[in-house]
């Protein structure tokens, strides 16, 4: 016991500072794409030859805009010759689904005292293994005042991960009901909140929304611990939301489509 005690000592606190300081530690966030606000017609041919994936570069008239929702993170865009996108290194990803109803945030009471359950609906298991990352000794969601709970009956937020499969359409909407009033759903990842690769298909929706009304969206293929807390931290109303959508950014007059 004396070895570990001296141990621990040694080693300090490794806990992250995050949400009262930023976290420094290399490798937390994947990063993902940014538009900046200065684009010039020499970006044209640019955005005329990129192919996304998965649509999340969305081309309308002179607007240019990422919707972060469906982006995986393959780099693609970035990673073009003379391309104009930048990569944002941050983990705050988490927003409001629906920016113009009522805000996220349960209230006070909840804010130091959440209750989480999570339900797969059909994910690869990425996201799954992000979520199970904020309980460890690390990211520590107990310090927050967050907690896992193994029954939706005594949950405050449910946390969604996958494209919304057609056999777990009953056991998530189940859970959704069993929740008591006031209750917050949080997507997490790209499937649940546009179906990624897999959805729509004859086996699942395009998104978790399909089946139970979503208030807050963690993008990201998968979404880094931190961009999972933000997410808690931002339903119980101790962080801003951000964004989903970058732009839309205008190309200059005579610049075209």
């Amino acid at each position: 016991m004396s070895k570990w005690v001296l141990q621990g000592l040694r080693t300090g606190i490794v806990t992250t500072r995050y949400p009262d300081a930023g976290e420094t530690n290399p490798g937390v966030s994947p990063g993902r794409p940014q538009i900046p606000g200065d684009l010039g017609p020499e970006w044209e041919a640019f955005f005329a030859r990129v192919r996304c994936p998965t649509k999340a570069l969305a081309f309308a008239e002179r607007n240019r805009t990422i919707d972060h929702r469906r982006c995986v993170h393959c780099g693609r865009c970035a990673r073009e010759a003379g391309s104009p996108v930048a990569w944002d290194e941050g983990y705050e990803w988490a927003g409001q689904m629906h920016p113009d109803r009522e805000g996220p945030s349960l209230g006070a009471a909840f804010s130091r005292s959440l209750h989480i359950r999570c339900v797969d609906v059909g994910a690869c298991g990425a996201c799954m293994s992000e979520i199970e990352q904020i309980s460890k000794p690390h990211y520590d969601l107990h310090r927050l005042g967050f907690f896992f709970t193994p029954t939706p009956r005594d949950a405050d937020v449910l946390l969604v991960v996958g494209p919304g499969t057609d056999h777990m359409r009953v056991a998530l909407q189940k859970a959704f009901h069993a929740m008591p009033k006031p209750k917050k759903v949080v997507a997490v990842g790209t499937c649940a909140l546009s179906g990624g690769l897999f959805g729509p298909s004859f086996a699942c929706e395009a998104g978790v929304e399909a089946l139970v009304p979503v208030d807050i969206g963690v993008p990201g293929c998968p979404p880094p611990p931190l961009a999972v807390l933000h997410a808690l931290l931002l339903a119980a109303g101790r962080k801003p939301a951000t964004p989903l959508w970058t732009g839309p950014h205008r190309l200059p007059k005579g610049a075209k489509p």
